[in-house]
Protein backbone atom coordinates (compact mmCIF):
# COMPACT_ATOMS: atom_id res chain seq x y z
CA UNK A 1 0.00 0.00 0.00
CA UNK A 2 1.48 3.33 -1.01
CA UNK A 3 0.51 6.81 0.13
CA UNK A 4 -0.94 7.54 -3.33
CA UNK A 5 -3.09 4.45 -3.65
CA UNK A 6 -6.80 4.93 -3.34
CA UNK A 7 -9.21 2.27 -2.29
CA UNK A 8 -12.89 1.73 -2.97
CA UNK A 9 -13.77 0.47 0.50
CA UNK A 10 -12.51 -0.50 3.94
CA UNK A 11 -13.33 -3.87 5.49
CA UNK A 12 -13.13 -3.98 9.28
CA UNK A 13 -13.02 -6.74 11.82
CA UNK A 14 -15.37 -5.97 14.73
CA UNK A 15 -14.16 -7.73 17.90
CA UNK A 16 -10.75 -6.34 18.85
CA UNK A 17 -10.94 -3.47 16.36
CA UNK A 18 -14.26 -1.69 16.92
CA UNK A 19 -15.49 -3.43 20.07
CA UNK A 20 -13.44 -4.63 23.05
CA UNK A 21 -14.46 -8.27 23.32
CA UNK A 22 -12.45 -10.35 25.78
CA UNK A 23 -13.64 -13.33 27.87
CA UNK A 24 -11.44 -12.05 30.70
CA UNK A 25 -13.97 -9.27 31.33
CA UNK A 26 -16.39 -11.97 32.51
CA UNK A 27 -14.00 -14.54 33.95
CA UNK A 28 -12.24 -12.05 36.23
CA UNK A 29 -15.56 -12.03 38.09
CA UNK A 30 -15.80 -15.82 38.21
CA UNK A 31 -12.21 -17.01 38.72
CA UNK A 32 -10.25 -14.81 41.12
CA UNK A 33 -6.90 -16.58 40.72
CA UNK A 34 -5.22 -15.24 37.57
CA UNK A 35 -3.21 -18.40 36.86
CA UNK A 36 -6.32 -20.58 37.21
CA UNK A 37 -8.34 -18.17 35.05
CA UNK A 38 -5.69 -18.19 32.32
CA UNK A 39 -5.52 -22.00 32.47
CA UNK A 40 -9.31 -22.16 32.07
CA UNK A 41 -9.24 -19.80 29.07
CA UNK A 42 -6.34 -21.68 27.48
CA UNK A 43 -7.70 -25.19 28.06
CA UNK A 44 -11.45 -25.20 28.70
CA UNK A 45 -13.17 -22.24 27.04
CA UNK A 46 -10.33 -21.52 24.64
CA UNK A 47 -10.28 -19.84 21.24
CA UNK A 48 -10.51 -23.16 19.37
CA UNK A 49 -13.68 -24.04 21.29
CA UNK A 50 -15.09 -20.52 20.81
CA UNK A 51 -14.59 -20.93 17.06
CA UNK A 52 -17.26 -23.66 17.03
CA UNK A 53 -20.17 -21.31 17.84
CA UNK A 54 -18.53 -18.58 15.77
CA UNK A 55 -18.74 -20.99 12.83
CA UNK A 56 -22.44 -21.58 13.43
CA UNK A 57 -22.55 -24.49 15.89
CA UNK A 58 -25.26 -23.92 18.47
CA UNK A 59 -24.11 -22.73 21.87
CA UNK A 60 -26.10 -25.57 23.42
CA UNK A 61 -24.17 -28.19 21.46
CA UNK A 62 -20.78 -26.57 22.04
CA UNK A 63 -21.53 -26.14 25.76
CA UNK A 64 -22.65 -29.76 26.17
CA UNK A 65 -19.49 -31.02 24.46
CA UNK A 66 -17.27 -28.93 26.71
CA UNK A 67 -19.10 -29.93 29.89
CA UNK A 68 -18.67 -33.60 28.91
CA UNK A 69 -14.91 -33.01 28.62
CA UNK A 70 -14.58 -30.77 31.73
CA UNK A 71 -17.50 -31.57 34.08
CA UNK A 72 -15.88 -29.88 37.09
CA UNK A 73 -16.07 -26.57 35.21
CA UNK A 74 -19.75 -26.82 34.27
CA UNK A 75 -20.93 -23.54 35.87
CA UNK A 76 -18.07 -21.62 34.26
CA UNK A 77 -18.65 -23.21 30.87
CA UNK A 78 -22.37 -22.41 31.02
CA UNK A 79 -21.52 -18.80 31.93
CA UNK A 80 -19.72 -18.40 28.61
CA UNK A 81 -23.00 -18.25 26.73
CA UNK A 82 -25.38 -17.18 29.46
CA UNK A 83 -23.25 -14.20 30.46
CA UNK A 84 -21.58 -13.56 27.11
CA UNK A 85 -22.56 -9.89 27.13
CA UNK A 86 -20.24 -9.39 30.13
CA UNK A 87 -17.30 -10.13 27.82
CA UNK A 88 -17.89 -6.81 26.09
CA UNK A 89 -15.71 -4.01 27.42
CA UNK A 90 -17.16 -1.22 25.29
CA UNK A 91 -15.85 0.46 22.17
CA UNK A 92 -12.17 0.46 21.26
CA UNK A 93 -11.08 4.09 21.82
CA UNK A 94 -10.85 6.10 18.62
CA UNK A 95 -12.20 3.60 16.13
CA UNK A 96 -15.77 4.93 16.08
CA UNK A 97 -14.38 8.34 15.11
CA UNK A 98 -12.36 6.75 12.29
CA UNK A 99 -15.50 5.00 11.00
CA UNK A 100 -17.45 8.28 11.05
CA UNK A 101 -14.62 10.12 9.25
CA UNK A 102 -14.53 7.47 6.54
CA UNK A 103 -18.29 7.78 6.05
CA UNK A 104 -17.97 11.59 5.84
CA UNK A 105 -15.43 11.04 3.06
CA UNK A 106 -17.85 8.69 1.27
CA UNK A 107 -15.69 5.61 1.81
CA UNK A 108 -17.75 2.44 1.63
CA UNK A 109 -17.54 0.25 4.75
CA UNK A 110 -17.92 -3.49 5.22
CA UNK A 111 -17.06 -5.92 8.00
CA UNK A 112 -15.99 -9.55 8.27
CA UNK A 113 -16.14 -10.81 11.83
CA UNK A 114 -15.98 -14.07 13.75
CA UNK A 115 -19.29 -13.76 15.56
CA UNK A 116 -22.23 -16.03 16.23
CA UNK A 117 -25.36 -14.35 14.85
CA UNK A 118 -27.10 -14.68 18.24
CA UNK A 119 -24.39 -12.87 20.20
CA UNK A 120 -23.94 -10.22 17.52
CA UNK A 121 -27.64 -9.41 17.81
CA UNK A 122 -27.08 -8.68 21.51
CA UNK A 123 -24.66 -5.85 20.81
CA UNK A 124 -25.53 -4.54 17.36
CA UNK A 125 -27.91 -1.84 18.63
CA UNK A 126 -25.41 -0.61 21.23
CA UNK A 127 -22.88 0.60 18.66
CA UNK A 128 -24.35 3.17 16.26
CA UNK A 129 -21.34 2.93 13.94
CA UNK A 130 -22.31 -0.63 13.02
CA UNK A 131 -25.32 0.80 11.17
CA UNK A 132 -22.89 2.68 8.89
CA UNK A 133 -21.61 -0.55 7.34
CA UNK A 134 -23.15 -1.57 4.03
CA UNK A 135 -22.81 -5.23 4.91
CA UNK A 136 -21.46 -7.24 7.80
CA UNK A 137 -20.38 -10.81 7.08
CA UNK A 138 -20.62 -12.91 10.25
CA UNK A 139 -18.82 -16.22 10.44
CA UNK A 140 -21.77 -17.77 12.28
CA UNK A 141 -24.05 -17.07 9.34
CA UNK A 142 -21.66 -18.60 6.82
CA UNK A 143 -20.27 -21.63 8.68
CA UNK A 144 -16.60 -20.67 8.53
CA UNK A 145 -14.31 -18.45 10.60
CA UNK A 146 -11.35 -16.25 9.78
CA UNK A 147 -8.61 -16.92 8.83
CA UNK A 148 -10.34 -19.54 6.62
CA UNK A 149 -10.30 -18.22 3.08
CA UNK A 150 -13.94 -19.22 2.55
CA UNK A 151 -15.33 -16.38 4.70
CA UNK A 152 -13.22 -13.93 2.71
CA UNK A 153 -14.41 -15.41 -0.60
CA UNK A 154 -18.03 -15.09 0.58
CA UNK A 155 -17.45 -11.48 1.59
CA UNK A 156 -15.64 -10.58 -1.63
CA UNK A 157 -18.49 -12.02 -3.68
CA UNK A 158 -21.02 -10.08 -1.60
CA UNK A 159 -19.05 -6.83 -1.67
CA UNK A 160 -18.56 -6.96 -5.42
CA UNK A 161 -15.36 -4.91 -5.40
CA UNK A 162 -12.03 -6.41 -6.52
CA UNK A 163 -9.82 -7.38 -3.57
CA UNK A 164 -7.02 -5.06 -4.73
CA UNK A 165 -9.37 -2.11 -4.15
CA UNK A 166 -10.05 -3.03 -0.51
CA UNK A 167 -8.26 -2.30 2.76
CA UNK A 168 -8.76 -4.95 5.46
CA UNK A 169 -8.21 -4.09 9.15
CA UNK A 170 -7.98 -6.83 11.78
CA UNK A 171 -6.26 -7.45 15.12
CA UNK A 172 -5.23 -10.98 14.10
CA UNK A 173 -2.09 -11.43 11.99
CA UNK A 174 -3.34 -14.70 10.40
CA UNK A 175 -6.54 -12.93 9.31
CA UNK A 176 -4.55 -10.06 7.80
CA UNK A 177 -2.30 -12.58 6.03
CA UNK A 178 -5.29 -14.31 4.44
CA UNK A 179 -6.70 -10.97 3.26
CA UNK A 180 -3.33 -10.03 1.77
CA UNK A 181 -3.02 -13.41 0.04
CA UNK A 182 -6.29 -12.57 -1.74
CA UNK A 183 -5.01 -9.16 -2.86
CA UNK A 184 -6.39 -6.85 -0.19
CA UNK A 185 -4.19 -4.29 1.53
CA UNK A 186 -3.91 -5.62 5.08
CA UNK A 187 -3.60 -3.50 8.20
CA UNK A 188 -2.77 -5.11 11.53
CA UNK A 189 -4.65 -3.34 14.32
CA UNK A 190 -2.95 -3.13 17.72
Amino acid sequence: MTARQTFAAVVFDIGGVLINWDPRHLYKKLIADEAQREWFLANVCNSAWNARPDAGCSFEEATAERIAAFPAWEPHIRAYHRRWIEMIGGPIPGTAAVVRRLVERHVRLFAISNFHAETFALIRGDYAELALFERIFLSGQHGCVKPDRRIFDIALAGIGIPARQLVFIDDSAPNVATAESLGMAGVGFT
